[in-house]
């Protein structure tokens, strides 16, 4: 890649920045950032949300003038090597790079959206961007009752700071344990505990059927319409049906975060589907996300869960590369942090002309979120498959005084998974064994693993 070659990013968040500061200042480098905040790390909304951090503190290095905040891409005409703006600009490329990240998925409930109308309720929030995040955070106040729906890590990193911030929350939760994905049953039932201590009310194998709303006040005016029924703080819930899975609704590829419409209808509960009703003042939505392929798929490019790629991180066009939340490689949409960095560091050394290859992310999933109180605060360390298969060798340290756990799950000699909670000292040794794919040393001894003196 020469200084004359043009290369432009959709994507103003943590991947397509990443690329832009590796690529450098002599580059020719235009990234399009949708939204008008100053970049941020999205990984610390939930700390923006407890009251732990100030907005400020997520900022990410200052891009220069490479980033035009504000802008949203519209059409990709690959003909021309064009990107039209919804301001009216056009960027033209040599390099078009997508880094556009996932929206939230707004689960198919009933009362979620008007008839005629695409805007939520207002108290119903996903917990997206720094906006979502500005906007939950000025509704919260002690003795909230907020419904959080999703248990997964965003559901759960919510949950926890809406319960630091006073609120009286209930997490409903699809699946039968929290953290499915990254968690076993055991963890999974010691992060519960620990959120139960906080005073959060959790259902698990709970399949929320849909919203109840009233009218709300107009300014200046009084209530209009009736009024919702009578609502207990909570309703304990009877056995649901068997769950279903959740799919998107909505718009093909709408704007990042979703924002409380505000229109004419208020939040007031949430319905079961065994017809049991949950009281709330707020909804949160952490049911996941999905890539942002609108673009990608009006200009044909190959998309599957993601915008298809490569080693050398390029589409079915080979002028056109995708990175980040949007991008699947090798089957694979991680839609996390440490990959999206990957990918923007491999991308850099493939358009500076080096011999380089991205070959995918061993991905360890970390949640720190203190809060006050006397309970401290909670860690949590998951890598790879915390699930053994037949042969498999598994490793468990439990201190219920302490409330800690260590799980490592070993296959001949490699360290295939593991899960760490309340005691992360061994974490590093143990990330780095396991990113590395490494032999391990003494696998006749293998509790040097789990523990900081090598197991004596």
């Amino acid at each position: 890649m020469t200084s004359e070659q043009r290369v432009v990013v959709i994507g103003g968040g943590l991947a397509g920045l990443r690329l832009a500061a590796r690529l450098g200042p002599g580059a020719a480098v235009t990234v399009l950032g949708e939204e008008t905040h100053a970049p941020y790390n999205r990984v610390l909304l939930a700390e923006v949300l407890a009251g732990r951090y100030a907005p400020e503190v997520t900022a990410l290095p200052a891009p220069g003038r490479a980033l035009r905040r504000g802008v949203r891409a519209v059409r990709i005409d690959r003909a021309d090597r064009a990107v039209h703006c919804d301001d009216g600009s056009v960027e033209r490329y040599d390099t078009l790079v997508l880094a556009t990240g996932s929206n939230p998925v707004l689960p198919p409930l009933r009362g979620l959206f008007a008839p005629d109308g695409r805007e939520l309720p207002e108290g119903v929030h996903a917990f997206r961007t720094m906006d979502d995040c500005l906007a939950l955070a000025a509704a919260v106040r002690p003795g909230l009752r907020a419904v959080v729906i999703g248990g997964g890590l965003l559901g759960v990193s919510a949950t926890r700071a809406l319960a630091a911030r006073g609120a009286q929350v209930v997490l409903a939760q699809q699946a039968e344990r929290l953290m499915e994905r990254q968690l076993d049953a055991d963890a999974s039932a010691l992060l519960r505990d620990h959120l139960t201590a906080l005073g959060v009310e959790i259902h698990t194998e709970c399949r929320v059927r849909g919203l109840t709303t009233t009218e709300a006040v107009a300014p200046g005016g009084p209530l209009r319409g009736a009024s919702s029924p009578p609502r207990p703080s909570s309703v304990p819930r009877r056995s649901a049906p068997d769950p279903a899975p959740q799919t998107p609704t909505g718009p093909k590829d709408p704007a990042p975060g979703t924002q409380p419409g505000g229109g004419h209808r208020r939040v007031t509960g949430v319905e079961l589907a065994d017809g049991y009703r949950l009281d709330a003042d707020v909804v949160v939505l952490a049911c996941g996300v999905r890539p942002r392929v609108g673009l990608a798929q009006a200009a044909r490019l190959e998309v599957r869960k993601g915008v298809v790629v490569d080693g050398r991180l390029r589409t079915s066009d080979p002028r056109v590369h995708a990175i980040g939340d949007c991008a699947e490689h090798d089957g694979r949409v991680y839609g996390l942090a440490g990959p999206a960095l990957e990918q923007a560091d491999a991308l850099a050394a493939v358009l500076r002309g080096e011999d380089a290859e991205y070959t995918g992310t061993r991905a360890l999933t970390r949640l720190t979120l203190p809060t006050a109180g006397a309970t401290g605060p909670f860690d949590l360390a998951a890598f790879g498959d915390p699930t053994p298969l037949p042969g498999d060798d598994v490793l468990r340290l439990a201190d219920a005084t302490r409330r800690t756990y260590r799980k490592v799950v070993l296959r001949g000699d490699r360290l295939v998974g593991g899960v760490l909670l309340g005691e992360l000292s061994t974490v590093g040794a143990l990330a780095r064994t396991w990113e590395g794919d490494e032999f391990l040393t003494a696998p006749h001894d293998p509790f040097h693993l789990l523990t900081d003196d090598g197991g004596h």
